[in-house]
């Protein structure tokens, strides 16, 4: 089951980030924007941020516990948080990743070269250094509001 993730999924969260390899610079303390899919049997299973600077966008903290990857949970918190990047009217999403780059074109991502970063998103704690400059950025134009 995916929900907006709360303030007491923290540990959770924090705990599949670690375990990943993932930053946590940057994860706000209430999980803001974040959605988990948790299963009856073992909780939160995995999680997805969202930070959204205007029309722009990053895709932050996709991760799924590792018993549960090849599920299909992350294709699903991905098209979630698609779904909702769409609804708040952002018109193109970025993320950045150095395990993932051939995971996410199958979600139209392309990659992208830091220069085509908006501004706005140069601010995030992810972009500024929790990532390393080896990252891929990757980029996927969205519909926005009609």
């Amino acid at each position: 089951m995916l929900r907006p993730a709360g303030s007491t999924d923290r540990e959770r969260v924090t705990a599949l980030l670690e375990r990943a390899g993932l930053p946590l610079a940057g994860v706000p303390r209430d999980l803001a924007r974040f959605t988990v899919a948790e299963s009856s049997t073992d909780g939160v299973i995995g999680a997805i941020g969202l930070e959204v600077y205007g029309r722009a966008a990053l895709l932050r903290s996709a991760v799924v516990a590792p018993g549960w990857q090849s599920a299909g949970i992350g294709r699903g918190l991905v098209s979630a948080v698609l779904r909702e990047a769409e609804r708040l009217g952002v018109t193109e999403i970025f993320l950045l990743t150095t395990t993932a780059g051939d995971y996410f074109p199958r979600f139209g991502f392309t990659r992208t070269d830091r220069r085509e970063v908006p501004e706005p998103l140069l601010a995030s704690e992810e972009l500024r250094g929790a990532c390393p400059a080896s990252a891929v950025v990757m980029r996927r134009r969205l519909q926005g509001p009609d």
